[in-house]
C-alpha cells in the first residue's frame, strides 16, 4: 500500500495532534496521547501523526487512487486549527 510522508513546523504540535484526534474521535476507532496519534480511516487507510517538539509528523497509508484526497483532507483540518499561522505541508512517498 502507498505511503506519504510529510513533516510540518509549528510549536503547537502537540496541540493540533490532539486536535485533530478528539475531532476524528468521534467518527473513528481514534488513540492518542499527547505525542503520538492513529486515526483508522477505514480497513485501508489510516493516518498516524506524531509530535516531536516543533515538528508534527504525518504518515498516511492509503490506497493510491485515494491517497491525494486524504492528503488534502489531512491538510484541509490542520488549516482550520492552526488558523493563527500558515502550516506548509510537503508530502513525499515513503522511501
Amino acid at each position: 500500500m502507498p505511503v506519504s510522508l510529510a513533516d510540518v513546523t509549528t510549536a503547537n504540535a502537540s496541540r493540533y495532534l490532539q486536535q485533530l484526534c478528539k475531532h476524528w474521535s468521534h467518527k473513528f476507532e481514534v488513540k492518542f496521547d499527547a505525542h503520538t496519534g492513529t486515526v483508522p480511516f477505514n480497513e485501508t487507510a489510516q493516518l498516524v501523526l506524531t509530535a516531536n517538539g516543533d515538528i508534527l509528523s504525518l504518515r498516511l497509508d492509503a490506497p493510491a487512487e485515494r491517497l491525494q484526497t486524504l492528503e488534502q483532507v489531512v491538510e484541509d483540518h490542520l488549516k482550520r486549527f492552526a488558523f493563527r499561522e500558515e502550516l506548509h505541508f510537503e508530502w513525499r512517498p515513503a522511501a
